[in-house]
């Protein structure tokens, strides 16, 4: 079989950037996640299966509920929440303008009403009955041992937060208003000291059986 020149050149390149250990997501320019396809560039984390919980955390809400989705990023819980529930309100931020420009593309291409904005610590939303939350929670000694296709070309300030990974976490807790339920992605090993930032605190365990999403309030 003789593959053509145009697509040869394509493959090649492909294999090049794999070689250099480029994560396939970017390679490929898209992410499936839940029940729909992202387009992903180094603009944003690429979404990972563990974070499926939140989505499964907002899905199970009141007809009509309120989420907001706090370090949106690609927009990928935001979106899966609206495609799998269109009854609920839902929302999306983040720090990074480069990261909502490219929510924003994904909500028009995927035609989910959500409005993406750039903000800085709380947003300036409408009570949410649920915010949802995947900061960045890598300790800052764990980065130089990360994986090359992490390390190399994800964005490392929607990653690192501090040396025990946590600073995110803490100012999201002092920042949001008292009563806020939060549903806040975490390691494993962080759950046992993000309970007690929350009141009626309770851990989620992953598909792997790891603890990795803590649901509670705002004192």
């Amino acid at each position: 079989m003789t593959i053509p020149g145009a697509a040869a050149r394509v493959i090649g390149e492909r294999i090049r950037r794999r070689a250099m250990r480029e994560p396939v997501a970017y390679i490929l320019g898209r992410q499936a996640f839940r029940h729909i396809d992202l387009e992903v560039d180094a603009r944003v984390l690429i979404p990972r299966p563990e974070t499926e919980l939140l989505v499964e955390c907002a899905a199970a809400m009141e007809e009509g509920a309120y989420v907001h989705d706090l370090g949106t990023g690609s927009g990928a819980i935001a979106l899966a929440i609206k495609q799998e529930r269109p009854d609920m309100r839902v929302t999306g931020s983040d720090a990074s303008a480069p990261a909502v420009a490219v929510a924003r593309a994904n909500a028009v291409r995927l035609r989910l009403d959500v409005v993406f904005a750039i903000a800085t610590g709380w947003p300036d939303v409408d009570a949410p009955d649920l915010v949802v939350a995947n900061l960045p929670y890598v300790r800052e000694d764990e980065w130089s041992r990360l994986q090359p296709e992490i390390r190399l070309y994800e964005p490392r300030e929607a990653l690192v937060s501090g040396e025990d990974g946590l600073d995110a976490i803490r100012a999201l807790v002092a920042s949001a208003p008292a009563g806020t339920q939060l549903a806040l992605e975490h390691a494993p090993a962080q759950a046992a000291a993000v309970r007690p930032l929350l009141v009626g605190g309770e851990t989620l365990k992953d598909l792997s059986g790891r603890d990795r999403v803590t649901l509670g309030s705002i004192p």
